[in-house]
């Protein structure tokens, strides 16, 4: 279990050390939030810093660091190296702008702020972007807790109208509804920090069910590094992608901007949005380290937990707090698998919302005008609810890393501009297009032309983006001279 403890105190290493510096470059100072300036009650409230971390962490956690690393752990520990360095380098550095530069900008959707430092061709592709994502967030946080809310019934040998995933898919975008239009202190910030512990509790209790049980062993990264995947699917790039919100998630830079409108004061940055992105790596790790631990091992390759994900993923989670915390496990694990998703996906419609407001100068002070987005909003929910999980599921993946690279080159440009240190998000920004590219050009959903195309497109591509960045800042100089 050496490499495991490596990671985790490179983790929160990473908080105190990169955090600082990632902070330092972007110097926060003393002035007027947007909570206090504007402060108009619904989406613009002052919450206190505790309350900050603890709803950021649940509106871009929900089941992603679990789904992800879970899925991440068929291809051995390998995958811890991902989740620590992605979180330290890369995700981290992502939440931490993407929330500030939303803070600078009064509040600002992702999609305006990467208009106002990449020009405004970017700010429309990042509306539409921002709100499919958002829907398809929303509603495939819908449809997954409506089936498993089934089933439960369905295993106690409950008949009638609870046994319908109609009838819950129903009920759960009506408390959408609601939480999406009324004020984000009467729900999100009273209700939301509880299960923002649950979360943490429910993976400090795997962790420990791990350590405590003998049968189970971490197995080391240099004794296993190697393609554990049983169907040898490639590391690169698809566990990058397959990990998504254990590392990096371009759904995060939309849920920043509800915790960057309720910040009182610049400083609080470095704890509520680069410390819930470490936060969410650890949990992720966690999950990962029981993926690669509790399961069988046959010729090298993750056979075991291939076999339980092939339930499903609540299957596989239920599974794993059922082996390491027993009843009391199964009982968070229900908490988890059903609320957890159902609190990402109703901020990510409020996140829709607000992009929508920002879009079309709609204020939202009024009731009516919420009323005019939230209908529409989630009249199209209720519509892709009922398409196939599955694939809704595969196109939010690329989609997901596609916006964090967006956002990374939106930082780059704003640090460029204000003549800081750019290579701290230029770095992750180019890692990120090489990523995003080839899974583009190789996965099945996508392209479909294999590694053999996928692999120098993706870096070629990469290259073609950072190089363009780079034209973008000289050009900037020699007009500014």
């Amino acid at each position: 279990m050496i490499s495991f403890f490596i990671c985790l105190f490179l983790l929160i290493g990473g908080y105190f050390v990169y955090g600082k510096v990632v902070e330092n470059t972007f110097a926060p100072d003393d002035r007027e939030t947007p909570a206090v300036k504007i402060n108009d009650g619904v989406d613009y409230v002052v919450m206190p810093q505790w309350k900050l971390f603890l709803v950021q962490l649940l509106n871009i956690a929900g089941l992603g660091p679990i789904f992800g690393a879970m899925q991440g752990a068929l291809w051995g520990p390998v995958v811890f190296l991902w989740i620590t360095f992605g979180t330290i380098f890369a995700g981290g550095v992502h939440d931490y702008f993407s929330g500030m530069l939303s803070e600078r900008n009064d509040g600002a959707s992702i999609s305006e702020v990467c208009g106002i430092y990449l020009g405004g061709f970017m700010k429309n592709v990042m509306r539409v972007f921002s709100v499919v994502l958002l829907v398809m967030v929303g509603t495939v946080f819908a449809v997954g807790p409506a089936g498993l809310i089934v089933t439960l019934f369905k295993n106690g040998n409950v008949s009638g109208i609870v046994t319908s995933t109609e009838f819950w898919l129903w009920i759960i975008l009506a408390y959408y509804f609601i939480a999406t239009f009324i004020s984000i202190d009467k729900i999100i910030g009273r209700i939301y920090p509880l299960f923002g512990i649950c979360l943490i509790i429910m993976a400090l209790g795997v962790a420990l069910g791990i350590f405590t049980h003998s049968q189970y062993q971490i197995p080391e990264i240099w004794s296993h590094f190697t393609n554990m995947h049983p169907k040898a699917t490639p590391i690169w790039s698809v566990m990058f992608i397959t990990v998504a919100c254990g590392a990096i998630s371009g759904f995060h830079a939309t849920q920043s901007p509800l915790m960057a409108r309720c910040m009182k004061s610049e400083k609080q940055g470095h704890f509520v949005f680069y410390g819930a992105m470490v936060a969410e790596g650890i949990i992720a790790l966690i999950w990962a380290a029981a993926g690669c631990s509790i399961y069988e091992v046959t010729d090298g390759l993750s056979t075991g937990l291939s076999a339980i994900l092939a339930n499903g993923q609540s299957a596989a989670i239920y599974d794993v707090c059922s082996k390491t915390m027993g009843g009391v496990g199964v009982a968070l694990a229900m908490i988890g698998v059903i609320v957890c998703p159902i609190t990402s996906g109703d901020t990510a419609f409020r996140s829709a919302r607000l992009v929508l407001a920002d879009w079309f100068k709609i204020d939202q002070g009024k009731y009516s005008k919420r009323l005019m987005l939230c209908v529409p909003l989630l009249a199209v929910g209720a519509f892709v609810g009922h398409l196939d999980y599955t694939i809704i599921w595969r196109y939010f993946s690329w989609t997901n890393q596609t916006l964090a690279m967006i956002v990374l080159w939106t930082a780059s440009m704003f640090l460029f501009k204000e003549k800081k240190n750019y290579w701290i998000t230029a770095v992750p920004a180019t890692f990120m297009s090489a990523v995003s590219m080839t899974y583009f050009f190789y996965a099945k959903e996508c392209l479909n032309l294999g590694t053999k195309v996928a692999y120098p497109a993706g870096i070629i591509i990469a290259a073609v983006f950072f190089g363009i960045f780079m034209y973008a800042t000289r050009k900037h100089t020699k007009e500014a001279a």
